[in-house]
């Protein structure tokens, strides 16, 4: 029974986690640097925490083809420190690179909380949905805990299809997204824990482990309160730390070798080998290349490989796998970098990725050892074709029709093939140098063709200036032409135009002397006009006035009569107002009368119930009395006629 609920809670919270995504926090969302071609060096990453106990850094690098980008973060835990609980949206699968710790996870799945030991070598999956926090022990050395991870959704059947929410979100973001009503049902916790939860400063992604949460420990809830709904059959929230089944990792450096000889040693996990990688697409590989040696051309025909160097410097050689005569041109759009040979040189920390198809070689230098790992888009065998040494592919096929497909005599095809008797990982003494080499030149011949395009530009440029140049004068000169027929073309229009002018103006000179003598008669005229009227307007403004003055004395009468009227009715109104006061007066006084009355029935009317009341309990008190006498005459009475003994009896 609590088994069934443990897991129904725990199916419970995780569906309501899943809908509270959108809160913002510290998550896993951190979108990484992309990658413009197959090489992401180290201090190209993007940092998403940083704390003074630990750092994440996350890359996304691409293939190149249809599949695009993958998602990897980089963990690095101080000792003694703690990875704070999140939902992981996709598959992890990881590679503990340094240090040691502890993997304290649930999901769906598991009844309850696994812990997971985890030391240097080890690789592991954890699958979506769980809800997972990461220890670092604190060891004598004081090594830091190194954990590289690749994220997947192998659910959707494309890999590098990211979630759409990111790698993982912050448990503790998740919870304080709801309301505190809604947390205070689901729990079943008091009021005061709930503030406590909800109010608490959010902490960063990786603080310092401590046994126990106190209160100068403001992260410490989180671990506990993940206890309390991951599978305890109690519901307590403090007695899970001794309960949780310890689960085992594959070892990387511990396991045999698939390949080994004094040039180096490879190790490819698969599913076969690690169970929890079933269902996940992702494999796991480790090669170690010794002083001058190479892992021989080969190509993966069933997976992209995603490396990350661990130790040393080397080289690696990609050759492009299209022939050129491909004319898909949605494959060609589908690129993220140009399909060419490509050589680079990596050192510790660099990502590479090599596209599935695409022959490689990876090489170390004379002067020490290259290391790297990495996941391989596939978690079954992937069977890698090599061209060279003992196992090559080409040792396979028809030797005259692999001499017609290199247009050569079957004499120098068995030439080429037969020399090389180590398999797999090769001697390549100074390879490593002569790439390096060929990549400086490279290098340095793009530099030189970057200057000659440049200096290509600058004179196309130049030229171009200088044609500019010639047609802005040709321009020009044809805009003065143009200009100066415009100024005597204005200067003849000039000319004639004064001319015009000069007769315009006589004809007004003329027209203002016959307008001057119009309007001296005309001014005469208007005199006398102004004279006539000037009087009429006298004897109408002595009209006006007089009748001015009688509208005046009769709005005088007016006003005084409202004046009257509006007294009579302000002392009409205040006869009123001061008979309606009386009368309120004495309809209150009416009133407290009455209520007096009633309260005075009221008093007698409850010293009556009480003389009554007393008079029953005087009654009832005399009739107990007499009954009280009564039954000790009777006792007595009892007693004296023999009643003893059969009370006696009765006992």
């Amino acid at each position: 029974m609590f088994k069934k609920a443990g897991v129904s809670a725990l199916s419970l919270f995780l569906f309501l986690l899943y809908f509270c995504l959108h809160v913002n926090g510290w998550s896993g969302n951190g979108n990484g640097v992309w990658s413009s071609g197959p090489l992401l060096p180290k201090d190209k990453r993007e940092t998403i925490v940083s704390t003074e106990y630990g750092k994440i850094s996350a890359a996304r690098v691409s293939d190149g083809g249809r599949r695009g980008c993958y998602h990897l973060q980089f963990f690095t835990l101080e000792p003694n420190s703690l990875f704070l609980p999140v939902l992981l949206h996709t598959d992890m699968v990881f590679y503990v690179h340094t240090g040691s710790g502890k993997l304290n996870w649930v999901n769906e799945d598991e009844e309850k909380p696994r812990l997971t030991p985890l030391r240097r070598g080890d690789v592991y999956r954890l699958k979506p949905g769980s809800v997972f926090y990461i220890r670092s022990n604190l060891e004598a050395e004081r090594e830091k805990l190194r954990i590289y991870a690749i994220f997947v959704n192998s659910e959707d059947g494309d890999l590098n299809e990211e979630s759409w929410n990111g790698a993982y979100s912050s448990i503790s973001d998740l919870v304080r997204g709801f309301d505190k009503k809604v947390l205070q049902a689901a729990f079943q916790v008091p009021e005061e824990l709930i503030e406590a939860i909800t109010n608490a400063t959010t902490p960063p992604a990786i603080v310092h482990d401590v046994p126990a949460p106190t209160k100068k420990n403001p992260w410490g809830w989180e671990a506990r309160f993940l206890k309390a709904f991951i599978g305890s059959q109690d519901h307590s929230m403090y007695n899970l730390d001794n309960k949780k089944k310890a689960d085992k990792t594959f070892n990387i450096r511990d396991a045999d070798p698939d390949v080994m000889n004094c040039n180096g040693r490879a190790l490819t996990v698969t599913n076969k080998d690690m169970k929890v990688l079933k269902g996940s697409k992702i494999g796991i590989f480790m090669v170690n290349l010794t002083k001058g040696s190479m892992m021989g051309p080969h190509w993966n025909p069933m997976a992209t490989e995603i490396a990350v160097v661990l130790e040393g410097e080397g080289m690696v050689r990609v050759v492009c796998s299209s022939n050129g005569t491909n004319t898909n041109s949605s494959s060609r759009n589908s690129s993220k970098f140009e399909c060419e040979n490509r050589r680079f040189r990596v050192e510790e920390g660099d990502i590479f990725v090599v596209p599935r198809f695409h022959p490689m070689a990876q090489m170390s230098f004379n002067n020490g050892s290259l290391v790297f790992m990495g996941f391989s888009t596939a978690s079954k065998l992937n069977h890698p074709q090599f061209l060279a040494g003992g196992s090559s592919v080409l040792r396979t096929l028809d030797k005259n029709v692999l001499a017609a497909a290199f247009n050569v005599s079957n004499t120098t095809m068995d030439q080429f093939l037969t020399p090389q008797r180590e398999s797999i990982i090769l001697d390549c003494t100074s390879c490593a140098e002569k790439e390096a080499r060929m990549m400086e030149k490279e290098i340095e011949k793009q530099r030189q063709e970057e200057e000659a395009r440049k200096r290509r530009e600058e004179e196309c440029r130049k030229r171009e200036e200088e044609e500019e140049a010639a047609r802005k004068r040709e321009e020009e000169e044809e805009e003065a032409a143009r200009k100066r027929e415009e100024e005597e073309e204005e200067e003849a229009a000039r000319k004639r135009e004064e001319e015009e002018a000069a007769a315009r103006k006589r004809e007004k000179e003329e027209e203002a002397a016959r307008k001057e003598e119009e309007e001296e008669e005309e001014a005469a005229r208007k005199r006398e006009e102004e004279e006539e009227e000037e009087a009429a307007v006298a004897k109408k403004r002595e009209a006006e006035e007089e009748e001015d003055r009688r509208r005046r004395e009769a709005a005088a009468e007016r006003e005084q009569e409202e004046a009257a009227r509006e007294e009579e009715e302000r002392q009409k109104r205040e006869r009123e107002e001061e008979q309606y006061e009386k009368e309120e007066r004495r309809e209150e006084e009416d009133e407290a009368k009455a209520r007096k009355r009633e309260d005075e029935e009221e008093t007698k009317e409850e010293d009556r119930k009480r003389e009554e009341a007393a008079e029953r309990e005087q009654e009832e008190a005399m009739r107990g009395e007499e009954e009280r006498q009564e039954r000790e005459k009777e006792e007595v009475k009892y007693e004296i006629g023999g009643g003893g003994e059969g009370i006696r009896a009765e006992y």
